[in-house]
């Protein structure tokens, strides 16, 4: 009997440590619940700042293709403000020199000429008209002068106006892409974040099964344990009766199970570079490289690094310059309404007013600007137009 007594104590000792497991569990599971939902609503938080991010990037995006294309605009309109004043620099200089082969003829000449025309006069009226004639055509050439002055210095002013602008755009465009990184770099750090959330719900909601696991195995095995004490203890019971009965005692064993749940100039031209391959053509071409043009304005020379560039006639240099396009280049303009350009190149030997003679070395080939290596780039405009060289060389 009392064996019996013991073995109904140490059952019930079983069953109330299955009781006090219980609870604790318990405990666990609201933990792992409130810490999941925590989890899911910071989640929620870096979704949505992801989103704002998203929107910030893509709005700061929009306007640097905006910038892009003003600054491509803006690029196209200071090339033809260049071209413009090209034009005007050669009016400019062909009406000087105009003026002074006029100069020079009045002076070689004297002033017998004028003299004669007024000695020939009829009448004082006729004196009057001829006086009046003469001086007209000393007033239209300084009109003239003063015209194509005023154009070249109005096309100059709107030109550095248009490299400001330009200038203001690049400013803006750095800015952005400064902005671009940072919000780049903003997002990235929320999908990290995000991330990190994720795989750690992902834990929690794993460590969560496995406490609701264990915390119904438990039960079960506690609901088994409280089954098989109740029946030991009747078994106890009963033994006893019969012991007492019969002088004899008898007792039963007991066990117990247990189960894990686990979750995982001359109108003729030399060329300008002698003896090299013409590699591209005048007129229409696929463009050879981003930013190129499709119209192709001149022709091209194949020919090495530094190797000399000529002048094909001789002529007043009105422009030596850098353009982020046609890189170095110079334009001689030859009068008649002619100009010759030469781009590309890697240095330039002459200096806007310069006067140059036919064959006169005035660069060297290179690669400046938009350019998929060395070569010179020839054109020849008459007319501010700009027309095939091969028909002046």
């Amino acid at each position: 009997m009392i064996r019996g007594k013991k073995i109904l104590g140490a059952l019930l000792a079983f069953t109330l440590c299955f009781s006090m497991v219980i609870p604790a569990q318990a405990d666990d599971i609201s933990d792992a619940k409130k810490k999941q939902q925590e989890l899911e609503q910071q989640k929620n938080t870096a979704e949505a700042e992801k989103s704002e991010l998203s929107s910030e990037l893509d709005s700061i995006v929009s306007k640097m293709e905006k910038t892009q294309s003003d600054l491509t605009a803006k690029e196209t309109e200071i090339n033809d403000a260049e071209t413009e004043l090209v034009t005007a620099k050669a009016n400019e200089d062909d009406q000087y020199q105009t003026m002074k082969l006029r100069i020079k003829y009045m002076y070689e000449n004297g002033s017998n000429e004028f003299l004669e025309i007024l000695m020939e006069a009829n009448s004082i009226a006729d004196l009057l008209n001829k006086a009046e004639y003469i001086n007209k055509i000393s007033k239209c050439d300084r009109e003239l002068l003063v015209e194509y002055e005023d154009t070249r210095k109005d096309v100059e002013n709107r030109e550095n106006a248009l490299k400001k602008e330009y200038a203001e755009l690049e400013s803006l465009q750095d800015e952005l892409a400064g902005e671009q990184a940072n919000v780049e770099k903003l997002l990235a750090d929320k999908n990290i974040q995000i991330d990190n959330l994720t795989s750690e719900i992902s834990s929690n909601a794993d460590k969560l099964k496995q406490l609701i696991a264990a915390a119904e195995a438990a039960e079960a095995r506690r609901k088994e344990a409280e089954a098989t004490a109740a029946a030991q203890a009747a078994q106890a019971a009963a033994a006893a009766q019969a012991s007492a009965s019969s002088g004899t005692s008898s007792s039963g064993g007991s066990g117990n199970t247990s189960s894990n749940a686990s979750a995982s100039g001359t109108g003729s031209l030399t060329h300008p570079v002698p003896g090299a391959a013409i590699t591209s053509g005048f007129g229409g071409r696929v463009a050879p490289t981003a930013g190129a043009t499709t119209g192709h304005d001149g022709i091209d020379y194949g020919a090495g690094y530094g190797a000399a560039v000529y002048a094909a006639d001789s002529g007043t240099v009105i422009t030596a310059q850098y353009n982020s396009a046609r890189g170095n280049y110079i334009v001689i303009n030859h009068g008649n309404g002619m100009q010759t350009w030469y781009q590309h190149l890697s240095s330039m030997n002459v200096t806007v007013g310069q006067t140059v003679a036919r064959g006169q070395v005035i660069g060297n080939v290179g690669t400046t600007g938009i350019s998929t290596g060395p070569h010179l780039h020839f054109e020849v405009h008459v007319g501010g137009v700009p027309v095939n060289p091969l028909n002046y060389l």
